[in-house]
């Protein structure tokens, strides 16, 4: 791809993710994280699709730019009924798995940089709000074992019927 065309394409990806975010929002970044990374999101789908039974459906936002994965649950934690795991995995390495359910109970691992907490940090529950967050359990950073840790803290949590363990693993999976 030449220079002049290259120059285009991240400005047209620019203006979209400004025009409809999607993935980390402007405010909580300090520092580029890159254009999405469609190959990491299609490994982290078929890691979710091989090894979760209640998963309905693991879809893509967009079939020739994909920029987010959502992966939708049948059942969720607790009381809720459901729930969506919205993740993007950007080229960079950075990602976010934003998870939301039926209680509008919300939670999110991310992993870039910003300018209140640890690059790698977890989002605390019920609200998941961006000023609060706090270090994150999960220290490895390929796409797919990021996706299985992501997974095995929800499943555990799941099957304890509650929230607060989410961020507790040693190091998963």
């Amino acid at each position: 791809m030449t220079q002049a065309v290259r120059s285009t394409t991240e400005q047209a990806f620019r203006y979209k993710m400004d025009d409809d975010p999607v993935g980390v929002s402007r405010d909580e970044l300090s520092g580029a994280v890159g254009p999405p990374d469609a190959a990491a999101m299609r490994l982290i789908r078929d890691q979710f699709l091989n090894s979760e039974p209640l998963v309905e459906s693991a879809e893509f936002d967009s079939v020739l730019q994909p920029r987010e994965l959502v992966v939708t649950v049948a059942d969720g934690i607790g009381p809720a009924t459901d729930c969506r795991l919205s993740i993007t995995w950007y080229q960079s390495g950075a990602y976010r798995f934003h998870h939301v359910d039926s209680e509008a109970v919300n939670w999110r691992f991310d992993h870039h940089p910003n300018p209140h907490s640890p690059p790698k940090h977890f989002h605390e529950p019920p609200e998941g709000a961006g000023e609060t967050a706090v270090e994150s359990c999960i220290e490895v950073e390929k796409p797919r074992v990021v996706g299985r840790a992501v997974h095995k803290l929800w499943r555990r949590a799941y099957e304890v019927g509650t929230h607060e363990l989410i961020n507790t693993g040693q190091n998963p999976p």
